[in-house]
């Protein structure tokens, strides 16, 4: 399977003329996006979870094979911090059930003051439903002093750690859990900001080849959206992977001395 490159989200209204034409409606933005990339990172979820309808409606609009990863409601993971995660955990599932096959990884992203809990972790996990993949999240420094129950927990329910960078560098334990992989990029140090350079990809590029063979689905997601930033490098991205022999889903060519994206 490929590696899956993609954005987080894809309403941003300063992506026009970047990859949505200028006078597209927004109504139509997701097929638009659609068109070009073959995976996106749902983060509407995490803010208020959507119906069923509204998931149903994303499914019909988007083609076979495309893939909506689905970041988890802040009531699980900020409110509850993880407790009581029975309701909250099949609310998210039924809901997200709309998607049918187009439903992708489930992301936990816990608050950066959460500090290690790794049994309230385990508990939230057995929640989900096979063969649902969740990845994980974690930004407290206090998880990485517990290694051993961490690595535990997460390979015995087949979570994969999340992989983040920020500021093009790792802000987590390179810890494959999971024989899939999640990565999400939050900011880069090129110009214009947030951007990432090319040599920063290729690092990340090494590193995914270095821990999962080309078989094995790696979820790579963009969330330095202003101005199109993560549009530009998910593109850039995709082409220095594809360049170490990795397969990497479709995404937009870039073009032009800027280069933004060619979105006819």
């Amino acid at each position: 399977m490929p590696v899956l490159v993609g954005t987080s989200g894809w309403q941003y209204k300063d992506w026009r003329g970047v990859l949505y034409p200028p006078r597209e409606p927004q109504r139509l933005w997701l097929e638009e996006y659609a068109r070009h990339f073959a995976t996106v990172e749902n983060n509407n979820a995490f803010y208020r979870l959507p119906t069923t309808d509204v998931f149903a409606s994303w499914r019909e609009r988007t083609p076979d094979g495309f893939v909506m990863a689905v970041k988890a409601s802040r009531y699980l993971t900020h409110m509850k911090r993880l407790r009581d995660p029975d309701e909250p955990v099949q609310r998210l599932m039924g809901r997200a059930a709309g998607l049918g096959d187009r439903l992708g990884p489930v992301l936990l992203q816990l608050p950066s003051h959460f500090r290690a809990d790794v049994r309230a972790l385990d508990a939230c996990l057995s929640r989900f439903p096979d063969p649902v993949r969740v990845a994980v999240e974690l930004r407290h420094p206090s998880w990485w002093a517990a290694e051993r129950e961490l690595r535990a927990v997460l390979e015995r329910h087949g979570s994969a750690l999340c992989w983040a960078d920020r500021g093009s560098r790792p802000v987590t334990p390179l810890w494959r859990t999971a024989p899939w992989g999640y990565v999400r990029f939050h900011g880069g140090l090129a110009e214009p900001p947030p951007s990432y350079g090319r040599q920063a990809l290729k690092s990340w590029a090494r590193r995914i080849a270095d821990a999962w063979p080309d078989e094995e689905d790696v979820y790579v997601y963009f969330n330095n959206d202003p101005g199109g930033a993560a549009v530009v490098d998910a593109a850039k991205f995709a082409r220095v992977a594809a360049a170490l022999g990795r397969t990497v889903s479709r995404t937009p060519l870039p073009s032009g001395p800027g280069g933004t994206i060619h979105a006819p």
